[in-house]
């Protein structure tokens, strides 16, 4: 009779489960439905209430809170639900901001600034068309993080055996090519495949290319031993490539030829002459300017491009002395100059403190001229650091208070002039000027390294005055870290690491044992 008259109650402790079911239903609810309506609320009701019954039955039961279990049982769930709490509100924190840390060497998974800013002003559609069957977990990624700048930027696989039509409308020949798309643009980015992977720089060099409606003519004046566009040693066929691939038309230009500068000429580069110009040459020169052009001057110390003149209009002195830095690496040397500092300007305005370099520098010295807007870009360390040396012949190199200029030096400089109504062209109101005491920098080999690149670049375009043109840091080549190793050294691994270091493991384990035993 006393078991029978037991049994109801028996079931009453199972009240505080429903209860706690209740509860988590109703949270569930809530949190993914995201609207707490009368359904989570109901639920959440009714499990509290629940709940409470049991424990205020157990509690009127008597010594059932006394007991040792009851104690034990009540901190273990205590401890549950604190643990459930905490997860809960870390998913729920995760779900509405996002966190993430790049911690690869050359931030292999951030977009670079100049990514980020293009895709950014997009104002129309672009979606990226890849046509292949498998779909790689690193593309995916890279694309996804276009996609998270802007939602305009979309993207899609698509397998060219099940859709022809859309193959033959894009034009596709083998499986892994890769097709941007904007309005009726279509334009071939790269072709992946196992070894090659979609390129940030591919990709983001295509979307300025496709979405620019505007193209700006380069020229590199020649002539007077300035640095060949070709592919050699001491050419710019790297920083042609670059220009090229940010949608401007790349021509050379000698002004002995002709009388003047041409007039769909946007931008003129002068990058290490070292023979001086014509007076001619020199007229032409500030003939474009007055009108509205634009110039580049790349200047290296121990040399006379007999350009004073002209830079004297614009408040700026070339230095005879060479930049000395003493802080840099016994690899690099002292005359080798490595800035960290920059100017607040648009040029180098997401540098930082980035690395630049410049091999046999010449400092700039910038006077106040009216109607001249002049903003430093690169400087130097301060002194001790960093000086102006006179005496380039000694070979211990030290300062001279007498002759030599103590850092910061300057060694570029960005110009601006408004021009009058009279003498301003219909495309543009100012003239634009910058002048860097160094052309090695932009010359193949050092053009790839740190941030030599995004100076010489990012001082075209903003010379350029096309303001739809992006300045920034732009995308870097990922560093191959693959190992080739030969058939003796891949078969002296492969030893040691199935034989000969189990084996090391095996007998240190037996001498171990035969210790103990």
């Amino acid at each position: 009779m006393k078991s029978i008259a037991n049994k109801p109650w028996k079931y009453l402790n199972l009240l505080f489960w429903l209860g706690l079911f209740l509860i988590a239903a109703g949270f569930t609810a809530g949190i993914i439905s995201d609207k707490w309506g009368v359904i989570p609320l109901a639920l959440l009701a009714s499990g509290i209430a629940i709940a409470s019954i049991w424990i205020v039955w157990k509690l009127r039961s008597g010594s059932w809170w006394k007991r040792r279990s009851t104690q034990a049982s009540t901190n273990a769930l205590l401890a549950t639900v604190a643990v459930l709490a905490i997860l809960g509100l870390i998913n729920f924190l995760a779900t509405r901001y996002h966190l993430r840390a790049d911690l690869t060497e050359t931030q292999l998974f951030t977009l670079a600034p100049e990514s980020r800013e293009l895709v950014r002003k997009l104002e129309k559609p672009v979606k990226v068309w890849i046509f292949d069957v498998a779909q790689n977990s690193q593309d995916r990624q890279l694309l996804e993080n276009y996609h998270q700048q802007n939602p305009l930027f979309t993207y899609e696989y698509v397998d060219p055996q099940a859709r022809p039509g859309l193959a033959e409308k894009f034009g596709v020949k083998d499986y892994g090519q890769v097709y941007l798309e904007y309005g009726n643009k279509r334009q071939l980015v790269q072709v992946v495949n196992v070894s090659d992977r979609l390129s940030e720089i591919n990709l983001t060099n295509s979307l300025q290319k496709i979405t620019s409606t505007a193209t700006a003519k380069i020229y590199f004046l020649q002539g007077h031993g300035e640095h060949p566009l070709s592919a050699t040693e001491d050419g710019m066929s790297q920083a042609v490539t670059a220009l090229k691939n940010k949608n401007y038309t790349v021509a050379p230009l000698n002004l002995a030829e002709k009388s003047a500068v041409p007039k769909d000429a946007n931008v003129v580069v002068v990058a290490g002459a070292k023979r001086g110009l014509l007076d001619s040459e020199v007229n032409a020169l500030r003939d474009y300017l007055n009108r509205g052009g634009n110039l580049l001057l790349l200047v290296d110390p121990g040399t006379d491009p007999k350009v004073d003149s002209l830079l004297a209009q614009w408040g700026v002195k070339l230095d005879n002395r060479l930049a000395v830095d003493i802080s840099g690496s016994v690899a690099l040397g002292p005359a080798v100059a490595i800035v960290t500092d920059y100017g607040q300007h648009p040029i180098t305005k997401d540098f930082g403190n980035g690395i630049s370099f410049y091999r046999l520098a010449r400092p700039l010295q910038i006077t106040p001229v009216a109607g001249v807007e002049a903003t430093p870009l690169l400087r130097t360390k301060p002194y001790p650091n960093s000086w102006a040396e006179t005496d380039l012949k000694s070979e211990n190199l030290q300062f001279n208070p007498n002759s030599d200029l103590p850092g910061p030096l300057t060694l570029g400089v960005a110009l601006k002039r408004k021009l009058s109504t009279a003498s301003a062209s219909n495309s543009s109101s100012e003239s634009r000027m910058v002048v860097i005491g160094d052309s090695d920098f932009a010359t193949n080999g050092p053009f790839e390294q740190q941030l030599n690149a995004d100076v010489f670049l990012n001082s075209v375009s903003w010379t350029s005055q096309q303001e739809k043109q992006t300045l920034s840091i732009r995308p870097k080549q990922p560093k191959n870290r693959r190992i080739n190793l030969t058939q003796v050294q891949a078969s002296v691994l492969t030893l040691s690491s199935l034989l000969i270091l189990p084996l090391i493991g095996l007998a240190a384990a037996a001498i171990l044992w035969w210790i103990r035993r």
